[in-house]
């Protein structure tokens, strides 16, 4: 079965917005993931390395999810959710850890 190809002039005033609110939380996400990542280069502390590997997993990995998901008919909904929940269950201990680390 072929999925419908995305079709954006479908799309209501109120889904532009929430598109948009998804879009710039992916990027405050890995903006801070990239502060931190450089934190770590500056510094080197290591905690802020896993800090800035949890912000890449809770919001870089499951927006390329979701654009794969779209993008390949043959990944389902069920692989995409998965992916998407076993990264930001990583990302949360990643933080987590670096911010119990020395």
């Amino acid at each position: 079965m072929v999925a419908p190809a995305l079709q954006l002039g479908d799309i209501t005033p109120t889904q532009a917005v929430f598109g948009a609110s998804e879009l710039l939380g992916v990027v405050l996400g890995l903006t801070i993931g990239y502060i931190a990542y450089r934190g770590y280069r500056r510094n080197d502390a290591r905690p802020m390395l896993f800090v800035a590997l949890g912000f890449v997993l809770l919001f870089g990995v499951p927006a390329l999810a979701a654009g794969v998901y779209l993008l390949v008919p043959a990944v389902s909904e069920v692989h995409a959710g998965a992916a998407t929940q076993i990264a930001e269950l990583l990302g949360l201990v990643s933080v987590l850890y670096g911010l119990r680390t020395d």
